[in-house]
């Protein structure tokens, strides 16, 4: 038990005031997730949400033809399987493992119910995170359309780094062009960009970021756009550098 990450790692579930807490922690579940794992396959029902501790996992959108590109990544920010409370039960995306660690699973049951429960802090905490969630997806739409590669690869990290502990990511670069939807070739094309930059350094799927606030320059802005509406709704104080 106590090599197990304590469900506080996840900032929603460390959000909710103390009863609403407790009613939760009794029904919830640790599970590992191991890299590549799928959490949830599209259009299957839902039965459980997941708040991720140490893990992060992509939402992908996966067409006829086998190929995907990412739509948002979820981390200790958040929660996924965001169709049990929206009403929906199922939804078109592909969760899968991004980044390995665990999360802690809640049945369905027990969430529409405090969802539902005559205190509406939960529900409140949920609804916000899912237009967090909806402005990550909108940004996301438009980068991939607008912005360079290099400029994609930096949100795709920055977004990746907020939901680590750490400054290193175990992914190699054929992993990373199927989740922003691109060649392989230009990912390794962006990562070279990044490491003459002196941004990054990568190694055998090993990626490591020596430099963000050269990477926050970097980057386009769609990762700021992203990180203050999540954190106004949120309630966190976000400090971002100023584009030159």
């Amino acid at each position: 038990m106590s090599d197990k990450p304590s469900p506080m790692q996840n900032m929603l579930l460390a959000a909710l005031s103390e009863p609403v807490r407790d009613r939760l922690l009794r029904h919830l579940e640790y599970v590992p997730f191991p890299l590549g794992l799928v959490v949830q396959e599209s259009g299957d029902d839902a039965r459980y949400v997941y708040f991720p501790t140490d893990s992060i996992v992509s939402l992908l959108c996966v067409a006829d033809d086998g190929g995907s590109a990412e739509i948002s990544v979820v981390g200790k920010d958040g929660v996924v399987g965001i169709a049990l409370f929206m009403g929906g039960g199922s939804t078109p995306s592909r969760a899968i493992v991004q980044s390995a660690g665990g999360a802690y699973r809640l049945a369905g049951k027990y969430l529409q119910a405090e969802f539902n429960h005559v205190d509406p802090e939960f529900r409140r905490l949920m609804l916000r995170y899912t237009q967090a969630l909806i402005t990550q997806m909108a940004q996301t739409a438009y980068c991939n359309r607008h912005h360079s590669i290099v400029e994609q690869l930096c949100r795709w990290l920055l977004l990746s780094l907020d939901r680590l502990e750490s400054n290193k990511l175990v992914m190699t670069h054929e992993l990373i062009a199927n989740m922003l939807g691109v060649r392989r070739e230009g990912v390794t094309e962006a990562a070279g960009v990044l490491y003459r930059a002196g941004v990054i350094e990568y190694h055998r799927g090993r990626i490591t970021v020596v430099n963000r606030k050269k990477m926050e320059e970097m980057c386009c802005e769609c990762y700021a756009v992203v990180k203050v509406e999540t954190d106004r709704l949120m309630g966190v104080s976000t400090d971002i550098p100023e584009k030159k």
